[in-house]
């Protein structure tokens, strides 16, 4: 069993092809093909349904890609750590983030690191926090950006609270709440909710909020980001409820404190193995200090807290 044949069935089962997994790899599909087969015949076992429509993996299969995803994770990790060791940092820096992300600067980070980092491969995956703290578990992320209710517990990560604060009602103009500076969850349960989706991180922020308070809310328009939330707001299609930090970046709306207010925390996770040494790296940029008894984020970092000024003179000023 070979890693260039674990890195092809990896590639198939997230393309759902063999002619996109091979463009993805670089190969003619024949070899990627052929290669895929002889680790079928040693291992006994077909790893994908093929026909003329589509690939599927078989039970088989489903076992082993995620298995393979860590082999080569481990692979690339123990590359990385030796180029570390010799003074180098290379590698891959896999972030995730939800889209309110409000307590780091993520751009100007990433740029930043990219500035000192070179040799560093970056990528970023929008998405809700749930999937987000899966694939750091899962290793496929190096570093996530999520925001949960304050009581909720991660599993098999590693983390560190960035921000602490509170949702606040956006409303279009000439809503009836407009004018007003306050409000109360039980007048806002009256409203037409546009929110994010049934069970997401974002969407138990709220939802525990009225559930305390004894109230229920009708949700018409559910979304995944918070710009097309934003846009649904302003169409009159409903209200929202944003992080207060986010609200004040959306244009053409009335910000409505609440009273009693929903809370989140903003969060940083990464893996609970540690973290590679671009992800250390990062982390370290941030302000979330890493090394032997020191407690993660003595430092600043954070926005509010000197944000983006630890990479020093790599951070243009």
């Amino acid at each position: 069993m070979e890693l260039q044949q674990m890195r092809y069935v990896v590639a198939v089962a997230e393309t759902g092809g063999f002619t996109r997994a091979a463009e993805r790899c670089h190969v003619v599909q024949s070899a990627l093909s052929h290669q895929i087969a002889r680790l079928e015949k040693e291992l006994g076992a077909r790893l994908f349904d093929r026909t003329s429509r589509s690939v599927r993996l078989t039970a088989a299969g489903e076992v082993f890609v995620p298995v393979a995803r860590q082999a080569l994770q481990a692979a690339e990790r123990a590359r990385a750590e030796v180029e570390a060791a010799t003074g180098e940092v290379r590698g891959r820096l896999a972030v995730g983030a939800i889209s309110t992300v409000a307590a780091v600067d993520l751009a100007r980070e990433l740029g930043v690191f990219r500035t000192r980092y070179p040799k560093v491969r970056i990528s970023l995956q929008m998405e809700m926090s749930d999937p987000l703290i899966e694939k750091v578990r899962e290793g496929v992320l190096d570093v996530a950006f999520v925001g949960l209710v304050p009581s909720a517990r991660t599993v098999g990560v590693r983390e560190k609270e960035l921000a602490r604060g509170e949702l606040v009602a956006i409303v279009p103009p000439g809503h009836p709440l407009a004018r007003q500076e306050w409000t109360t969850l039980s007048r806002l349960a009256r409203e037409i909710f546009v929110d994010f989706t049934a069970g997401s991180a974002a969407r138990r922020q709220r939802d525990e909020a009225f559930r305390a308070a004894g109230l229920t809310s009708e949700v018409a328009f559910e979304v995944t980001t918070v710009e097309f939330l934003a846009k649904l707001v302003r169409a009159g299609l409903g209200v929202g409820m944003v992080p207060e930090a986010i609200a004040s970046e959306l244009s053409g709306l009335h910000i409505v404190r609440v009273r009693p207010a929903p809370e989140r925390t903003e969060r940083v996770v990464w893996s609970g193995l540690g973290p590679s040494p671009a992800a250390a790296a990062f982390l370290e940029g941030l302000g979330i200090g890493l090394g032997p008894g020191r407690d993660p984020g003595e430092r600043g970092g954070i926005r509010g807290s000197g944000a983006g000024e630890s990479y020093g003179a790599a951070g243009g000023g």
